[in-house]
């Protein structure tokens, strides 16, 4: 039961570590992945050291009511220092650094040409003893080797396994190694370009990323839920879907117990719509709070809420809107789904998308159990 963390969350969102203690979440998660840190010059690096280890906590926003004191600049602060007081608190949670994501996977085709020395880099940054008790494992966002995400990568299809084994040579047996990957199950698509299967002998599980399947970058549409489970009569494209990517992965010789559905706390719209089923045409991107075609699962359960389901995922029709999303009942289902092919858990895109009661993590932890 894995959920993204974002260290720009404490930004305009407000969405801070105490947040997963307020919300009922810490008790209800195994691991966090803090997302994100970059890929530069073939190494890890910080993505942002002022939310990472620098910013001053009030004692309101800390996990333990305890305020950063201005006096002492040789101690921890950040988001780092909170996740260690997180961990004080709830030691059964493991918390993994998260490197790449979509805007910054253009730095690993450099990292791949010289895997070791892109180990050894990650080693040095995620166990800097500054912060080496807070991080049990290190996640590798890669989008997408050997093909292309916000730009392409042509490594080669065993660049992946490489880079891997390197971070496990490195990090030792009992460190976590994951990676986020691709769910494009298409023939021909991302799933096909790289050797996961290789790669995942090195790996603990894989987060499969089985959202964004469809959104308003088809800006005419046609409207589809950005997270089926499974396909459906008029799919936009044929084996865009959760159970396509996990049955290809499990062909390709990957277990059942190394992949982990994902579940976006998100929705994804379309405006100018004036059909309220799947298949409809749009003029544009929604409009969302910090970007159009995508808003948080909170603001959607109260703006435009589900007026359908479909291939086991929900839809909204409100105005001229169009909105899919995950709902506590398609989560519900998703997790039976995710239990029924031997999975090894589930994990979601991110935490502050929740209710403050935490409304969708707990669908998923009641429906893993």
């Amino acid at each position: 039961m894995i959920g993204y963390f974002t260290n720009w969350g404490v930004y305009g969102r407000q969405y801070f570590v105490k947040n997963i203690v307020t919300s009922g979440s810490a008790s209800k998660l195994t691991h966090i992945n803090y997302a994100f840190g970059n890929v530069t010059n073939g190494g890890c690096t910080i993505g942002d050291a002022y939310a990472d280890y620098d910013m001053a906590y009030t004692a309101a926003n800390s996990v333990d009511g305890q305020a950063d004191t201005w006096d002492n600049p040789s101690a921890l602060r950040g988001a780092f220092n909170q996740l260690r007081k997180l961990k004080a608190q709830y030691p059964h949670i493991k918390v993994l650094f998260s490197f790449g994501g979509w805007t910054w996977s253009g730095g690993f085709g450099q990292a791949a040409k010289n895997p070791t020395a892109f180990a050894n880099s990650c080693y040095n940054l995620v166990e800097d003893p500054r912060w080496a008790d807070v991080f049990d494992g290190i996640d590798i966002d890669w989008e997408y080797p050997n093909a292309c995400g916000l730009t392409c990568d042509t490594s080669g299809p065993n660049a992946m396994t490489d880079l891997v084994r390197a971070l496990r040579n490195k990090f030792g047996k009992d460190y976590l190694i994951t990676a986020a990957i691709t769910a494009d199950a298409s023939s021909g698509g991302k799933l096909d370009l790289s050797d996961y299967a290789g790669a995942a002998q090195y790996l603990d599980w894989y987060n499969v990323m089985t959202y964004d399947f469809f959104g308003a970058w088809d800006a005419k549409g046609p409207t589809a839920p950005h997270s089926p489970l499974n396909s459906y009569s008029g799919i936009p494209i044929a084996d865009f879907n959760s159970d396509a990517a996990v049955q290809k992965l499990k062909s390709k010789g990957v277990p059942a117990s190394k992949i982990l559905l994902g579940i976006g706390f998100y929705g994804r719209g379309w405006t100018g719509v004036t059909q309220s089923e799947p298949g409809g045409t749009a003029t544009g991107a929604a409009p969302g709070t910090y970007e159009a075609g995508i808003e948080d699962y909170k603001v959607l359960k109260n703006s435009c809420p589900a007026t359908g389901t479909v291939a086991g995922t929900a839809y909204a029709k409100c105005g001229s809107n169009w909105w899919s999303y995950d709902t506590p009942a398609t989560i519900n289902g998703k997790m039976s789904y995710s239990k029924n092919q031997g999975l090894g858990g589930a994990f979601f895109w991110e935490l502050s998308g929740d209710t403050t009661n935490g409304e969708l993590i707990t669908a998923m932890s009641n429906g893993l159990k």
